[in-house]
């Protein structure tokens, strides 16, 4: 029986009766040389007293040393890479080479050094002077801990001890309650005990970073309304997600979500015409990494009628034929993707290629390619848009641009948008029409290319509108705006210049600084 991170020490649960094992999607064998306890309530609510605790004590916690924390604690994840990645292999089938070892835990590793450099710089806090009425405000501490729950495709980038979500919370000055995701615990279980030895070796308070294995769906309920939780980052399904969010906003907790998306590409005449056969490419290779498990796969191409788009579609369902299934990374996950499939059937569209379970020796679903008219997808478009989490995709052919338009109207909240247009510029009447639709429907709108890649940059907005995440004012992915989520806004009005925080007096810290100084933006003494 594995132990849980309570309050800076490895601990025996206690409730060791109630556990669950890992499976290895590759060959459906369950994992059983270690046992994972699932957590009580009287377990949930000690961890989150010490987290408490953490919490006053950060508030005090210089940005310097959170940074150094995060710092530490990336050079030690890059030192156990091979390690890493081998237990992450086997807990979730995806492959050492390129994915975890070249990829996601390179990726991880980034984003943790790139909010530690947020932390340092302190920019994200907006510190903002105003000397006339002697008001000062910036972004500080939540004053409690965050709750993060990681979702099962991502072990590393997105892990509930090490993500985006994590690091976040951690530059805003925020311990962190982590749940690991029963797909891969191990994989989170080695990823607590480093963050632990960095945050022993930084000095930080001992709830900083606390880990459990799972508890029952109603103590995750009780824990987001808990009256000392500060905030919850979740990434996973939209039932899931609206489960948590439900209990969250009866409690006045902030809940940041990432849930659903199918990330609906949109391809032009002239594209089609120009390059159909590579965007058809493009799209299958997009739709079936991973095995489709990918928050931003697009399952959703919209075309206008034509010899060239009945060409993309034959095509791809050529193409969608002749791949092998990927290893999807839980039994659950194939369960899911036959219902969605299902759903989609029902609703009116037809297979082209795939819709079966594959009868393979790993987790897994055929690639599956469906169609369906515009004027079918108008009068379903709730049951036509359900995301379906592996190789599934469904084409939508609309008549004319006008019902293009209207497919796009109808579209739920998205993390992306594409449009691809011919290059010359004949697309262009169509495109300026269609993407004044979609923009509002997207958190991100793409030209050109498929959505599958989320880069760790300033500028990305891995969120959108509603239902795909809870708030489409908010990013998980990149720095410094993924920071504000975890933050409140500290006013001081009329407080003695020593009283202030420090990046909020006179003299500028660092002399990097950037400060909104009586309204204008300087890193100048004030």
């Amino acid at each position: 029986m594995q132990k849980i991170l309570f309050n800076g020490a490895w601990t025996d649960s206690s409730s060791p009766r109630s556990q669950f094992h890992a499976f290895n999607p590759s060959t459906k064998a369950e994992l059983k040389e270690r046992a994972f306890p699932e957590s009580n309530w009287q377990e949930i609510e000690s961890i989150v007293d010490a987290a408490y605790e953490a919490a006053q004590t950060l508030l005090e916690t210089e940005p310097n040393a959170l940074a150094a924390f995060l710092e530490t604690y990336a050079a030690k994840i890059e030192v156990a890479t091979d390690r890493l990645a081998a237990v992450a292999h086997e807990e979730t089938g995806l492959p050492v080479s390129p994915r975890l070892a070249g990829v996601e835990i390179p990726r991880t590793i980034n984003q943790i050094r790139q909010a530690a450099a947020a932390a340092r710089s302190g920019d994200w806090a907006r510190p903002t002077v105003d000397t006339e009425n002697n008001i000062h405000s910036m972004h500080g501490p939540l004053g409690g801990p965050v709750v993060v729950f990681g979702p099962n495709n991502f072990p590393f980038a997105y892990n509930g001890i090490a993500g985006g979500d994590f690091a976040s919370a951690i530059a805003a000055g925020n311990p962190v309650i982590a749940k690991a995701h029963p797909a891969h615990p191990y994989t989170t279980q080695l990823l607590a005990e480093l963050a632990q030895e960095a945050a022993n070796e930084m000095g930080l308070p001992s709830g900083t970073v606390q880990l459990f294995y799972g508890t029952a769906p109603e103590n995750g309920l009780k824990l987001v309304a808990h009256p000392k939780v500060a905030a919850v980052g979740f990434t996973g399904s939209r039932p899931g997600g609206l489960a948590l969010k439900e209990a969250a906003d009866k409690a006045g907790t902030p809940i940041y979500l990432e849930m659903s998306s199918v990330n609906p590409v949109f391809v032009l005449p002239g594209a089609l015409e120009e390059r159909g056969p590579e965007i058809g490419e493009e799209l299958h290779a997009s739709c079936t990494l991973g095995a489709g498990q990918f928050c931003t796969k697009p399952g959703l191409v919209v075309l206008q009628e034509s010899k060239e788009a009945s060409a993309l579609i034959e095509q791809m369902a050529e193409s969608f034929s002749q791949t092998p299934p990927g290893i999807l990374l839980t039994g659950g996950g194939v369960k899911a993707v036959s219902n969605a499939v299902e759903q989609l059937k029902a609703a009116g569209a037809k297979v082209a290629a795939g819709g079966n379970v594959a009868n393979t020796a790993h987790f897994g679903y055929e690639p599956t390619l469906l169609t369906v008219d515009g004027d079918t997808f108008l009068a379903n478009p709730s049951e036509l848009q359900s995301e379906a989490f592996g190789s599934v995709c469904l084409v939508v052919t609309a008549t004319d641009i006008e019902q293009l338009k209207a497919v796009a109207a109808a579209l739920e909240g998205n993390l992306t948008g594409s449009i691809y247009s011919e290059s010359q510029g004949r697309d262009d009447d169509s495109y300026a029409g269609l993407a004044k639709t979609l923009r509002t429907k997207v958190g991100r709108l793409l030209n050109d290319k498929v959505p599958t890649g989320v880069a760790v940059c300033p500028s990305m907005n891995h969120g959108g509108p509603y239902p795909a995440t809870g708030h489409p004012g908010f990013t998980a992915v990149g720095f410094p705006a993924s920071v504000i989520r975890f933050s409140a806004l500290h006013s001081y009005d009329n407080v003695r210049e020593h009283r202030l925080p420090v990046a909020l007096r006179k003299k500028n810290p660092t002399g990097t600084l950037n400060r909104l100084v009586n309204g204008k933006w300087t890193t100048a003494d004030a």
